[in-house]
């Protein structure tokens, strides 16, 4: 198992790239941030500086969207900085959440994602790509290399990513729910004729390592408002109790009022106070580094190849000191 390190990019940029170099001195391979205009800095000027100052690090948007930026602008984005640094970046993307909402935009639709990674993919890897009906490519491109991976949720989303995507971010720490969509996306892909086994699957949520569960909870509870937005979305889409997305998701969802993206995925975010204890405990890793282990030990067996920490608390140097020590340890030797 690999280990992915996720943060906001909040000023001052210089602290992101210190904490993604302590990742990298700590046995974690893939640093991620957010991806949202409005809400916080522009990541790629960022991932630059990450690059620049790590070894081997591989970084990328967890997660980008095809809205916000034309996909030329985005293929080239990452063409360049795979230029500098030696293919080095992953392409992390979704129908977009905060990134869209927050400028008064609907999330792209399916369709339009579909379209979205196969044009960004093959122009980052030098190929020729239609974009608005105009056939174009990269000249400068050489050797690139542009994984695209792709987060989703519902039964069409799932069937995307197993489809068309390099790999799979599922954003909570469910084993149940983990079996029940990575199940999902690789009968996707054998449908489609690909092999199920080569797409990479990417869990993603909060850690938090200690032993006072309670202050851990409230560090971690914005998590479950973060995910409840796109559990909304399912609800509204396919209905409760219709069997096409299990209830263990969307139940906890019913006392759910609103939601303000200025609090967006920060510890004390007022709109989350709905979120029960048990579903912290369910989709985040809590606990002391033996906890955290078990859980991912579990995670493994059920064909999960990275999990990714969002560090979006108080504790972050502990935590990514905690899982250099005792945990990636324990997962990768």
């Amino acid at each position: 198992m690999e280990f992915g390190l996720v943060l906001q990019t909040d000023p001052p940029a210089s602290a992101v790239v210190g904490l993604m170099r302590r990742a990298e001195r700590n046995g974690f391979h893939y640093g991620w941030t957010f991806d949202s205009a409005v809400l916080w800095q522009e990541p790629y000027v960022i991932h630059s500086r990450i690059l620049e100052h790590t070894r081997r690090l591989i970084v990328g948007p967890m997660v980008t969207n095809p809205g916000t930026r034309t996909w030329e602008v985005t293929a080239s984005t990452f063409a360049t900085l795979n230029e500098m640094y030696g293919n080095r970046t992953v392409c992390g993307i979704g129908r977009g959440d905060s990134a869209m909402r927050v400028a008064g935009r609907k999330p792209n639709t399916l369709a339009r994602l579909e379209q979205a990674i196969g044009v960004i993919r093959d122009l980052a890897e030098g190929r020729e790509a239609v974009v608005d009906g105009t056939t174009i490519r990269l000249p400068w491109v050489k050797d690139g290399r542009l994984p695209v991976w792709m987060a989703a949720y519902g039964p069409k989303a799932l069937a995307l990513a197993g489809r068309c995507a390099d790999g799979f971010i599922l954003q909570l720490a469910d084993p149940f729910l983990t079996e029940w969509m990575v199940t999902a996306v690789r009968a996707a892909a054998a449908e489609a004729g690909r092999d199920p086994d080569r797409l990479t699957i990417c869990v993603a949520a909060p850690a938090y390592v200690g032993d006072d569960l309670d202050h851990a909870r409230d560090q971690c509870r914005w998590f479950g408002g973060m995910v409840g937005n796109h559990v909304a979305d399912l609800v509204a889409r396919y209905g409760e109790h219709t069997g096409a997305v299990p209830e263990e998701l969307t139940d906890y969802i019913r006392d759910r009022h609103g939601y303000d993206y200025r609090h967006h995925g920060r510890a004390g975010n007022p709109d989350t106070a709905f979120v029960p204890d048990g579903i912290i405990d369910r989709f985040c890793l809590l606990g002391p580094a033996e906890a955290h282990i078990d859980r991912l030990r579990h995670l493994r067996e059920l064909g999960v190849d990275q999990f990714a920490v969002y560090a979006m608390h108080d504790a972050k140097e502990a935590t990514i000191d905690a899982y250099g020590e005792h945990v990636i340890p324990a997962l990768t030797g």
